[in-house]
């Protein structure tokens, strides 16, 4: 009896432990069988063609909403802080760059805007013009604008293209005519200050949002714009302070040296400060600046700015827009938080003509 007993209380000690160890093998075998399982379709998946880790980065793919595309280096004005300076004299054929547009614009691309250089030197501003109808019309694009000097625009040209282009950014960094030749902006007697007059009033003519682009540095900083920016009331001025780039404007192998023109965060502020009541003002510190754009340069490379340098991915023509955006070091949260996403169509605007 004594004997039974004791097997009895060791069966009720055991019995926990055997049923502990029985959870423990039944777990691991469904879980061995899900790896194999989970193996078994990647390795099906990969055999019918499907990439697997491709599919996993398309998920965390950036979509290219709003692309700057600088077509060409080549410029008539010399700015000294220039960033995008003319390194080569390359533009892509038009039927190459319409292509790129449009895989662009499969991407999930709403805006592009054409830069350079000076982008309406190439053919006179015909090659230009061919490219914003074609977004406009083709592509359906909401968002298409231009960045230029000015200097190049003739009134024809908005008689013929106008209709296509949403938004015209004329850069102006003073209105001190002394103070744009110290700079560089500005190319023998003709005066860039009444050049943008007259652009602004044909923007008014023509129905193309206006807009002004100002880079501050040592030489304008201690300005007031108020007056003027107040009398051209452009849809946006967009005020960025000077941008030290490496290989462009800095460096052994620059084409500029901007070291004089740079300013400190402080005389930035005080800038913008001085200039508070004008209520277009989009401002971009350095910070801002750096990472929150989409760059194609001439090549329809994304340039990777993160390292203070220009450094290109493979170009989308040959390599498709998910493979080259992924070395872009886009920082989309900047690009948001810096009011890039905005009303892009001049549609939209409900601007009084």
């Amino acid at each position: 009896m004594r004997h039974l007993l004791e097997m009895d209380v060791s069966s009720l000690l055991t019995a926990p432990l055997l049923l502990v160890q029985l959870c423990v093998v039944t777990i691991v075998s469904f879980l061995n069988k899900l790896w194999d399982r989970s193996s078994r379709t990647a390795a099906a998946c990969t055999e019918l063609g499907f990439d697997v880790s491709a599919n996993k980065a398309s998920r965390n793919a950036v979509t290219p909403t709003s692309v700057n595309y600088h077509f060409t280096r080549q410029c008539n004005y010399k700015c000294g802080f220039c960033f995008h300076t003319a390194k080569t004299s390359f533009v892509l054929p038009l039927e190459e760059a319409k292509r790129g547009l449009k895989l662009l614009r499969d991407s999930g691309m709403e805006k592009i805007n054409f830069s350079g250089g000076e982008p309406f030197l190439h053919e006179k501003g015909e090659f230009l013009g061919k490219l914003v109808q074609y977004c406009k019309e083709d592509l359906q694009l909401p968002g298409v604008s231009i960045v230029s000097n000015g200097s190049m625009i003739k009134e024809k040209w908005f008689q013929k293209y106008g209709d296509h282009l949403d938004i015209l950014a004329i850069s102006c960094d003073s209105f001190e005519e002394t103070t744009n030749q110290l700079i560089g902006r500005t190319q023998g007697r003709k005066s860039h200050l009444d050049n943008l007059y007259k652009i602004q009033s044909w923007c008014q003519q023509y129905k193309v949002a206006f807009k002004i682009n100002s880079v501050i540095n040592t030489f304008n900083v201690d300005e007031d714009m108020t007056e003027h920016i107040i009398q051209l009331n452009p849809v946006r001025w967009k005020v960025f302070q000077c941008l030290l780039i490496d290989g462009e404007n800095v460096g052994e192998k620059a084409l500029r040296e901007a070291e004089r023109f740079t300013i400190s965060d402080q005389q930035f502020q005080e800038f913008l400060d001085r200039h508070s009541s004008v209520s277009c003002l989009v401002p971009e510190s350095n910070e801002k600046m750096r990472n929150s754009y989409l760059i194609l340069d001439e090549y329809m490379r994304f340039l990777d700015c993160r390292e203070g340098r220009k450094d290109p991915s493979k170009s989308i023509l040959d390599v498709g827009v998910s493979a080259a955006i992924s070395f872009s070091g886009f920082d989309e949260k900047m690009f948001l938080k810096r009011g890039g996403k905005y009303v892009w169509s001049k549609a939209d605007m409900k601007l009084d003509w």
